[in-house]
């Protein structure tokens, strides 16, 4: 909210949330002119012209597809869908209907970041890619907690790994991957994977809820081994890369139309990351 509230082409108009008291506190704090009795309300309000969701990951897809079909224009939080049968449906109806649809994968817009990645891809060839994503999970209750609600540290940090790894390599070849599967929550906690690729290039990678603060790309060329440090951090200097998005993001809607992250990306993400899944053991119910 205060990245829009920041930004050079965006304004915030209405706000929905289960809780109506929270909803009017935020909307106290950030200046939006209405709050809505609930999330319809939103998508029928004809001063929207875009709707950003960070829901629970289940209701992804029904609030998108909600949205599109009252001609709003979709930021939605990553991951994108629950698989990548719900993403290809949301992509679909984007393109159906005319209008924007992107995952709001915000570090793919950080200088830094971007930086590293152009660097490397503009060098010499990769032999390998290592991403890792972890944090303490503290928080009983947390939705991310919850198998039904999307939950579990793949879905919720493992698709960050993913998406750098695609985005250096392209589209692996093979996928296998592990997890260590709370027996109460019944969620991953941990899982890796590891990616291989045409040409013999190959990408491990790694997220849990379950250590200290990581964030880690290591990448090895025919020259040597480079490192990012906190490659997915959301703020970590004078640029917000949550800024840098939904400005990239209001140009695509009042512009050509065209997000920066295409919704057949995010798609591609969701494959991989069903075929993590299934090789890990993982469910979601």
């Amino acid at each position: 909210m205060p990245a829009i509230t920041a930004s050079r082409n965006g304004r915030l108009v209405a706000i929905a949330s289960r809780d109506p008291d929270r909803a009017a506190n935020l909307a106290r704090k950030h200046g939006v002119t209405t709050v809505a009795p609930d999330y319809a309300a939103v998508v029928s309000n004809p001063d929207v012209d875009a709707v950003y969701i960070p829901l629970t990951n289940d209701v992804h897809r029904e609030w998108t597809l909600r949205a599109l079909a009252a001609g709003k224009h979709v930021l939605c939080e990553k991951p994108l869908a629950m698989n990548a049968a719900e993403a290809e449906e949301m992509a679909a109806a984007a393109r159906a209907a005319g209008l924007c649809l992107m995952e709001a994968f915000m570090y793919r817009f950080h200088p830094r970041t971007r930086g590293f990645v152009e660097r490397l891809r503009a060098g010499d060839r990769l032999e390998q890619v290592e991403a890792k994503f972890g944090f303490p999970m503290n928080h009983p209750g947390d939705f991310r907690l919850v198998p039904e609600l999307g939950g579990g540290a793949l879905l919720d940090v493992g698709c960050y790994t993913v998406n750098i790894a695609r985005w250096l390599l392209g589209e692996p070849d093979g996928v296998t991957g592990e997890a260590r599967i709370d027996p109460e929550t019944r969620v991953d906690m941990t899982a890796s994977a590891r990616l291989d690729f045409s040409g013999g290039a190959t990408a491990s990678l790694w997220c849990s809820f379950e250590s200290p603060e990581e964030q880690v790309l290591t990448a090895v060329t025919a020259k040597g081994e480079l490192t990012l440090t906190r490659p997915f951090a959301a703020r970590y200097d004078s640029d917000d890369p949550y800024q840098l998005m939904v400005e990239s993001f209001g140009d695509s809607v009042t512009g050509d139309g065209k997000v920066s992250l295409p919704p057949e990306d995010s798609v591609a993400n969701m494959r991989v990351l069903d075929r993590i899944r299934r090789s890990a053991g993982i469910t979601l119910a």
